[in-house]
């Protein structure tokens, strides 16, 4: 590519301003994203961005769902289970690429299209899987649950996977064989390659989607 890929002026629109946003969020982190430094992203001047965002709040709220509309929606259907995966492995997807948005989705109260849109499907394809609203309910905030605590332990672990194996071998002595068997055989796996110790996203939705499938199969049978 070639030239500033900057806007030209008179073109700034509120969807550049949150995309350039999102952007240096992805780059920066969030903790830097402030309106002149945005400004300076964009090659205007700080005001002009008054005239799309209302503040900063407003940018932000823009950009948690600029985010959640890159998460797929399930439609109600035969094949719940499938469309509830997909929506999981897009959310992680987005969270993995914007790994910013976790903490400002559930630390706001977000009512915006994307958000309400969202939790409806999500709501109504559990509700055509055989449960009623209250356990839908449930069930929803039982997934998500798993997502956003899977991220944050993702994110927040001390250790990345490839310095697992060398971190069990220096750990290994000191955990007794007879005290704690179970921890020393584990931690010897991982020393010796023969389980790699990472944790593993596909495996735990597929429990949570089992448990959610026992669920509605018990509803529609009681």
């Amino acid at each position: 590519m070639t030239g500033d890929p900057r806007p030209r002026p008179g073109t700034l629109t509120r969807e550049t301003v949150v995309s350039a946003a999102v952007s240096l969020a992805d780059r920066q982190g969030l903790e830097r994203l402030s309106m002149r430094a945005l400004a300076a992203d964009l090659g205007v001047e700080a005001m002009s961005l008054y005239n799309h965002v209302r503040n900063k709040d407003d940018l932000i709220d823009a950009m948690v769902e600029a985010v959640l509309a890159e998460v797929e929606r399930p439609r109600p259907g035969p094949d719940w289970r499938a469309a509830l995966r997909a929506r999981a492995v897009s959310m992680r997807a987005a969270f993995l690429a914007h790994p910013w948005a976790p903490q400002l989705i559930v630390g706001r109260l977000n009512i915006g299209p994307h958000m309400l849109a969202l939790y409806d499907a999500t709501i109504g394809c559990l509700v055509a899987a055989g449960v009623d609203h209250a356990r839908a309910d449930h069930l929803c905030n039982a997934m998500d649950s798993l997502i956003y605590g899977f991220h944050l332990l993702e994110q927040t672990f001390p250790l990345q996977p490839e310095h697992y194996a060398d971190a069990a071998r220096a750990f290994l002595p000191g955990i007794d064989a007879d005290r704690l068997p179970h921890l020393h055989t584990m931690a010897r796996l991982v020393a010796e390659g023969r389980h790699s110790g990472v944790h593993d996203f596909g495996f735990a939705l597929d429990l949570m989607l089992d448990a959610i499938e026992v669920t509605t199969a018990r509803t529609r049978v009681s």
